[in-house]
């Protein structure tokens, strides 16, 4: 039996009068691509917000590693190995390339306040190591050579892949990613569905929240449908592809 790395028990979420997750109930195993899908307002986003702490549940539990992490800050979770992407790119965009990655290593840093004030030899070998991991990081996403580079003036899809490289610097064992072919052209969604399987063969699992049904269905291995706040259906790209609630409430005339 699969290993699950990600348990939702009863999730629900509401603004107000408003019931944005209603009792999702879902597990997911390690080291896979799983996809949600759904219409805008299914609480795709909003679900992402819930896991990675933005948000806190009005009721219900998500486990991840079979630890309990929803009563848990944002910054605990991702201490445990939880990192994201955003669905608006959300990088320091007057730092460099180099330094936007480093950024991504402060969950793994030792050195304390007192040490980096007085630039101590722990803290100066500590950023030489974490210099060294960053280039590794953007080497793997094949963004090497731009350290220097202005995270601002990066066009849109190597915004995106390096903000991918920020959430991998932190060594997460479930990586969220936010809608990230959201603005790319054909040829980038082909080189970020390669790199999200490249991901993969990390062993980190890759949870998808995706409105290009050509990067889920042939790169997912398992697919989430939301509709408004609750679980539509669910299985393989193929399943869902071919489930007529599905068809008729979200994918249409799509063609895929």
């Amino acid at each position: 039996m699969d290993r699950v790395i990600l348990k939702l028990e009863n999730v629900t979420r509401q603004f107000g009068g408003v019931t944005a997750l209603s009792g999702i109930n879902y597990s997911i195993p390690e080291g896979i691509i799983q996809a949600i899908i759904g219409p805008n307002g299914a609480g795709k986003t909003t679900l992402f917000n819930c896991i990675s702490g933005m948000l806190t549940l009005t009721s219900g539990k998500i486990f991840f590693n079979n630890s309990r992490i929803d009563e848990l800050p944002a910054h605990q979770i991702a201490t445990l190995g939880v990192s994201r992407t955003f669905q608006h790119v959300a990088l320091f965009k007057n730092m460099t390339v180099l330094e936007n990655v480093m950024i991504g290593r402060h969950t793994k840093s030792k050195s304390g306040f007192l040490s980096c004030g007085l630039r101590s030899p722990f803290m100066k070998r500590e950023e030489k190591e974490i210099k060294e991991r960053a280039r590794h990081f953007l080497d793997y996403v094949g963004l090497i050579g731009e350290e220097k580079v202005m995270a601002g003036s990066l066009p849109l899809g190597k915004q995106k892949i390096l903000e991918i490289a920020r959430a991998l610097a932190t060594e997460p064992k479930l990586l969220l990613l936010d809608e990230p072919a959201g603005g790319l052209n054909t040829t980038e969604t082909e080189q970020l569905g390669d790199l999200i399987e490249k991901i993969r063969e990390l062993g980190i699992t890759v949870l998808l929240v995706e409105h290009d049904m050509n990067l889920v269905m042939e790169r997912s291995d398992r697919v989430l449908v939301l509709n408004h706040g609750t679980v539509l259906a669910s299985g393989t790209p193929k399943d869902v592809k071919n489930n007529e609630k599905v068809v008729e409430v979200y994918l249409g005339s799509m063609e895929f």
